[in-house]
């Protein structure tokens, strides 16, 4: 009986294959730069953040359900308040 959580040899085949083009294309990059690894890092650092050089915020679906939950209350006064002024 073969125990499914261990990889195939085909599996480790390929994730030796995958770490040797890896550490090629980082001594290709590491020529490229001179070995200035830093201007690496800050390019990525830079792909991930937004034009403005802000990072991108999330929202959590509880902070938006507040949110949301917040606008539909002041909705709600208003129609009220138009109801009484309409009145």
């Amino acid at each position: 009986m073969a125990n499914s959580s261990l990889p195939s040899v085909d599996q480790l085949t390929r994730a030796l294959e995958i770490t040797r083009q890896i550490e090629k294309l980082q001594s290709e990059l590491e020529a490229v730069l001179g070995g200035d690894l830093k201007a690496v890092k800050k390019l990525a650092k830079a792909e991930k953040t937004t034009p403005t050089g802000r990072k991108k915020r999330t929202m959590s679906p509880e902070a938006k359900e507040k949110i949301a939950a917040a606008q539909r209350l002041r909705w709600s006064k208003q129609k009220k308040a138009d109801k009484k002024a309409a009145v």
